[in-house]
């Protein structure tokens, strides 16, 4: 990095038409000419703990407190396969979000929230195709048209096998369950949005700018790829693929990897895949503050970086956005920190004048060549990428993960030998730095737990006569189609309305899938 930047920073001739305006191609200021003039990013507060009951209480709080788009967060029971009742999910249950093991427990969850008025967005990759097949049921249930319903599923299931580890079954018909849903939603859901690609875990795992921006693109393409070889429609698909980033430490460099992840997107639809409609060549993406900067120590802290991270987000562009809470390396966040994150994305809105304009930064010298190096360093990881195969090969061989766990390795070194400073913990600290008993944490009992697992056990117990044999067709219907090419996610919905589980879906599946069981790569 220099100490000052000038117009020869700048070297490609063809810089003006690489910036161009917001709302044309190549999309660097923007996908939209007037950007948060004309409408603000969605607030969309991230939250899912314990029972569906503790969950649509604290969506029916963030609601009112001004919150314009609900985000659904679930536990790793849910995210696995497993119901509550199942000997895996024990000290599991709600942990890391809400548990969800029925339609009852969905009817729950969005007690007395219309789901035709309000646009969710779910974060589930494996059983995603349960998961949005009870949604859809409880939609019929509520009289909610499709074409009404407004949202996101995450359904990227690659960046588990890179990043997350929440996987089940391995890559190939995995690939499948995403075009499966894909290409229903396409058929029947106008307005929703079939596949988030994220690099927010990407990143969270330890990887750089570059590499999260390389590594998710990549996925990207597996996935339209895989769209295609389906015979789907490229402009159709384009319109409704989404994006998950991650707002990271580096102000300015954040703000430079959303416009070149902007622009790379827009080349590869256009050049790579032949879109000609403008709106399939549009990146359009949410973003998270980064939950691994969130430190235990001086907690209070983090409501200063994640008021930072969210304006770069902001100022790169994001159509949607989530706010950290403060105490996140502590504990799930209470109702006062959700409350806090929230007032942060409130006061860059409407206190900052920051929407008046669009691409503030543009034309920077020191940020269009951040930008143009972020974008050349991503595109040589898309290059080594295609070189191996594509992503899954990628993937099976190991690239990505020894390429994050390098750079993560490189990044906790300069945190150790203090090159990289993280205010108070390795300066400015003090001996009551971790103060873990001095902020009021989010607990989520046993006796929660309990409640979810008698919720599950005793809705299978009610299942008796007619109805079993129902039941049992219904899961020998999912086993059948999942051994031919037909789409899952209308025999799916039928077994969600004949009172199948997650758990007893999932598990059907596994029996004609498999399981996945990561290599050792190191």
């Amino acid at each position: 990095m220099k100490r000052f930047y000038s117009p020869s920073d700048i070297v490609d001739c063809n810089y003006q038409n690489k910036l161009g305006s917001a709302g044309e191609y190549p999309f660097t200021r923007g996908i939209h000419p007037t950007m948060y003039s004309g409408k603000l990013w969605t607030m969309r507060q991230y939250s899912g703990f314990a029972t569906a009951e503790e969950t649509n209480r604290r969506f029916k709080f963030l609601l009112k407190q001004g919150q314009t788009g609900l985000s659904v967060a679930f536990d790793l029971p849910t995210q696995m396969g497993y119901d509550a009742d199942h000997p895996m999910s024990k000290g599991e249950i709600g942990k890391t979000g809400v548990n969800i093991s029925s339609l009852v427990d969905m009817e729950t969850l969005f007690d007395e929230i219309p789901l035709d008025k309000i646009s969710v967005s779910m974060t589930i990759n494996a059983t995603c195709a349960i998961i949005l097949g009870m949604y859809l049921v409880l939609s019929e249930k509520q009289n909610s048209k499709s074409a009404d319903l407004s949202g996101t599923v995450q359904n990227d299931i690659l960046k588990e096998y890179v990043a997350r580890g929440a996987y089940i079954f391995p890559p190939q018909p995995s690939l499948r369950l995403v075009v499966d849903i894909i290409e229903y939603c396409l058929n029947n859901i106008p307005r929703w949005n079939f596949i988030s690609v994220s690099g927010y875990h990407i990143r969270e795992a330890g990887s750089t700018a570059s590499q999260e921006i390389g590594f998710t693109l990549s996925n990207g393409i597996a996935y339209v790829q895989g769209c295609l070889e389906r015979g789907l429609d490229i402009n159709e698909i384009g319109k409704r693929v989404s994006f998950f980033l991650n707002a990271h430490n580096d102000f300015f460099e954040e703000v430079a990897k959303f416009r070149a992840a902007r622009r790379l997107w827009a080349g590869i639809m256009k050049e790579r895949f032949k879109a000609t409609d403008p709106r399939a060549m549009m990146l359009r993406f949410h973003t998270q503050t980064a939950g691994c900067t969130l430190t235990a120590q001086q907690p209070d802290n983090n409501i200063t970086r994640v008021a930072l991270q969210a304006m770069s987000a902001v100022l790169g562009g994001t159509q949607s956005l989530h706010t950290n809470s403060r105490d996140e390396a502590l504990s799930l966040p209470t109702e006062k920190s959700v409350q806090i994150a929230l007032k942060t994305q409130q006061l860059i809105a409407y206190e900052t004048a920051v929407s008046k304009v669009v691409d503030p930064f543009g034309g920077s010298y020191y940020l269009e060549n951040l930008s143009d190096k972020l974008e050349e360093e991503a595109t040589r990881y898309i290059d080594e990428i295609d070189k191996l195969g594509g992503a899954v090969k990628a993937i099976e061989t190991g690239y990505y993960q020894k390429e994050i766990s390098r750079s993560a390795y490189e990044y906790q070194k300069e945190i150790e030998n203090q090159k990289r400073i993280i205010v108070g913990v390795n300066r400015f600290s003090d001996k009551d730095s971790v103060r873990r008993g001095r902020i009021k944490t989010l607990k989520v009992t046993q006796e929660l737990q309990r409640k979810a697992t008698n919720k599950i056990t005793q809705y299978k117990k009610k299942r008796k006569g007619g109805d079993k044999k129902r039941l049992e067709n219904a899961l020998k219907e999912v086993k059948s189609v999942a051994q031919s090419n037909a789409n899952l996610m209308p025999v799916i919905m039928e077994a969600i309305k004949s009172n199948a589980t997650l758990g007893e879906i999932s598990q059907a599946l596994r029996e004609v899938f498999g399981e996945h069981k990561g290599a050792v790569i190191f």
